[in-house]
């Protein structure tokens, strides 16, 4: 062991004189060490949350998106999804026409955004329709009958001729509509009529309503099927989008540009990262501030390092001025003091990587943290803590305690011996 390193051991050993210097230097360790495990702890929760949240976004919506540049709408659509359809990396594709409508049951309406859709063709680029909570999507399937028993005043009950529609669960709750009941779908693109364009507007009747958990779609989305969309539209056999799964969700910007290129002049694709860069910065600056903040944990810890070794330095006065006049060099003093509160940041730190990685796998294997599903679309706190995580946390806490050696140790080389001992 190298002579600055064995008395930096020795000094964290020995008795104090004072017993307020071991106090202080226990806290600092302990200080240390809480802050790492926050760290840890809070990263793992941030990247759990991230990783969660990601998850069930790619999976509730399609990875790609395919349009028309001008806002004319893809027709002749089926000899184009088989091609494109085909191409690699390409999982599956849908087809799918968008409009906004205003949704309605007496008083109470809804701005919405529709999608037409074929479901056995959505189900596989997107699991919004397999979220249901109430009624199901099986009346969306081509073919299914559109009759519907809705209670009539004065009757038992009358069989209507309502195409289905399915409603999300906020939406379903704005406008006081459950399965089975009838509403009012009103498209702004209308019929031209002798007085002018009036608006066009068609009863549905709700087969299901379902809740993704997220509140942009289960507040503003409804689905039926593509037929229903392009009468109401007025669009025969036209789309707006057709929509991709692909095998690699992380090279969706290379793979879109792809599809761009094989579907030709005219079109333009969207991907999942582009539509969700907003959500994914933010949780990104979240990750930032938390780490931030929790580190003035590990910089209050590294104070009591620098108040440690200076209560230390005259501690030990008389011993380093006996040592530099037996030839020890300023530098080696330097250096003792700063290995001693490296080797204090190095327990604390080690301390903290042990307790944080338990306490986050102890939360993600226990789930004892609950949470309300209906708020954060989860239903217990996420735990994923990194390898990578505990390298950062460990060089920014090991940094920030050298840093806090610096004054002391600068200041115990400093010592002039026939001074020191002067009095002695």
């Amino acid at each position: 062991m190298r002579f600055e390193l064995f008395l930096a051991a020795r000094y964290l050993r020995a008795k104090r004189r004072q017993a307020v210097v071991g106090v202080v230097t226990a806290i600092s360790v302990a200080g240390v060490a809480a802050g790492v495990a926050a760290l840890i702890i809070a990263l793992a929760i941030t990247t759990g949350m991230r990783r969660d949240l990601q998850g069930k976004l790619v999976d509730a919506i399609s990875n790609i998106d395919l349009m028309r540049v001008k806002a004319d709408g893809i027709r002749d659509w089926r000899p184009l999804l088989k091609r494109l359809s085909e191409l690699p990396h390409v999982a599956a594709a849908a087809p799918g026409l968008y409009g906004e409508v205003l949704v309605s049951r007496g008083p109470r309406a809804g701005f919405a955004l529709i999608k037409g859709v074929i479901p056995s063709q959505e189900r596989r680029v997107s699991t919004i329709l397999d979220t249901i909570t109430s009624g199901s999507a099986k009346d969306l399937n081509p073919g299914a009958a559109n009759l519907s028993t809705i209670p009539v005043p004065g009757q038992s009950t009358a069989t209507t001729p309502y195409p289905p529609i399915v409603l999300g669960s906020d939406l379903a709750g704005q406008i006081g509509a459950l399965v089975g009941d009838s509403v009012l779908v009103t498209s702004p693109q209308g019929e031209l009529t002798p007085f002018g364009l009036a608006p066009k507007y068609e009863q549905f009747r709700v087969a299901g309503i379902f809740h993704s958990g997220f509140y942009d779609y289960d507040s503003a989305y409804a689905f039926m099927r593509l037929a229903d969309a392009q009468q109401l539209f007025s669009e025969p056999d036209l789309l707006s989008v057709i929509s991709f799964k692909i095998d690699n969700i992380y090279h969706a910007p290379q793979i879109g540009a792809e599809i761009e290129r094989a579907a030709g002049k005219g079109f333009m694709t969207t991907n999942w990262m582009e539509q969700n860069r907003q959500l994914f910065r933010a949780l990104k600056l979240e990750q930032v501030v938390t780490f931030i903040i929790i580190a003035l944990i590990v910089i209050v810890a590294a104070l009591n390092i620098l108040i440690a070794l200076t209560m230390m330095v005259m501690e030990k006065t008389r011993d380093i001025a006996v040592m530099m006049s037996f030839g020890v060099r300023p530098e080696q003093v330097r250096r003792i003091f700063m290995l001693q509160g490296f080797l204090i940041s190095v327990m604390g730190t080690a301390l903290g990587l042990v307790l944080g990685y338990f306490a986050s796998w102890a939360g993600g294997h226990y789930h004892f943290i609950h949470l309300s599903a209906q708020v954060y679309s989860i239903s217990t706190l996420p735990f994923a803590p990194r390898p990578i995580d505990g390298v950062i946390v460990s060089a920014v806490s090991l940094g920030i305690s050298l840093l806090a050696t610096l004054y002391p140790s600068s200041s115990a080389a400093r010592i002039l011996p026939a001074e020191a001992l002067r009095y002695e």
